[in-house]
């Protein structure tokens, strides 16, 4: 039979007042702990500076956050590797991300955890800070070329209004370059008429972008026409239709008055010789003679008329005489 020790003062020794007071820290503990067991476990806090973009599958470079509830030591905010990884403290392996949307990378993370014997039931909170892995390019003929982020839903009318719209030496179609399944380096390139995208309105054309596309905006091919027109320069052959000799001088806003009727054509040919073409301007005018139509890069060249320049030259100097000095003129060489 046991035998109970008493002390001094007559009582057991177990009901000292040490003993009493270990008890009760012992019994406040249980308490804490079975009320802790009860509440439900809440979500972690995230950061508002960590504010969840819209979910896409993560790539290399993107910027993320991961929260584990209850271990500040693994919340943090990480780059993912050029290789598509990321690491965490006290995890041997890293846990692949590139490809996976942000929920199924929290089950990665969680997973890991419990392999590792770490945690028993981690919580894990994965929201995407940055994007760097869906890039879209917007170059050529626009007023701002630039390269952005595609994040959630987007067109490509949205990519073109990012870039400010199109330049007045657009072409007349857009070329869209994505990524091909083949692998690396390999592309898929989609033309788009400019037209039929923006003034018919086609939905089909506007294409939806996920990123890693190339937009891409050929400046318009271009004629030359100089000489004798009334406004000289380059102008932009419209469409699929090109141009011909009658709009080049239409864009050129028509001859001057002493203006041959005899117009040359020099056309640079693919060897890099340049071959020269009369064309009869007068008789395309007149309909005596179909159009003639024009190739990008073609100079149109109407040399001036010499005859009609001096004929010109003499009016004007009759002009200046007077109208009695004309009348005279005119007499004299009537008589004679």
């Amino acid at each position: 039979m046991r035998q109970k020790i008493t002390e001094r003062g007559g009582g057991p020794r177990w009901r000292t007042p040490a003993v009493m007071a270990r008890f009760a820290a012992l019994a406040t503990a249980c308490a804490l702990a079975a009320t802790a067991q009860e509440q439900p476990r809440t979500a972690p806090m995230i950061d508002a500076s960590t504010a969840n973009l819209p979910a896409q599958r993560i790539g290399a470079n993107d910027l993320i956050a991961i929260s584990v509830y209850g271990s500040p030591e693994l919340t943090r905010t990480l780059r993912v590797g050029s290789d598509g990884d990321v690491r965490l403290p006290m995890l041997t392996q890293p846990i692949r991300a590139e490809g996976r949307m942000p929920a199924e990378l929290e089950v990665a993370v969680a997973e890991a955890l419990k392999k590792a014997q770490l945690l028993v039931d981690p919580l894990v909170t994965v929201t995407v800070v940055e994007y760097q892995s869906h890039p879209i390019s917007v170059m050529g003929a626009v007023r701002k070329p630039l390269t952005f982020q595609a994040t959630g839903t987007l067109t490509l009318l949205d990519a073109l209004a990012r870039a400010e719209g199109l330049s007045a030496d657009a072409g007349h179609e857009i070329l869209v370059s994505r990524p091909g399944a083949a692998g690396a380096g390999s592309s898929l390139v989609r033309r788009v008429p400019i037209k039929a995208l923006l003034a018919d309105s086609d939905p089909e054309l506007n294409l939806k972008l996920v990123g890693g596309e190339e937009i891409r905006v050929p400046t318009a091919d271009k004629i030359f026409v100089v000489g004798n027109v009334k406004k000289p320069g380059a102008f932009a052959i419209g469409g699929d239709a090109g141009t011909t000799v009658l709009k080049a001088v239409a864009l050129a806003e028509g001859l001057m008055p002493y203006a041959a009727k005899e117009a040359v054509i020099y056309r640079r040919e693919i060897a890099g010789s340049t071959n020269e073409r009369t064309v009869d301007i007068g008789k395309i005018m007149g309909r005596k003679s179909p159009d003639m139509p024009l190739l990008p890069n073609d100079i149109l060249y109407i040399p001036e008329a010499k005859a009609s320049r001096l004929g010109w030259a003499t009016l004007e100097r009759l002009l200046m005489f007077g109208s009695g000095a004309t009348t005279a003129l005119i007499y004299g060489a009537a008589v004679h």
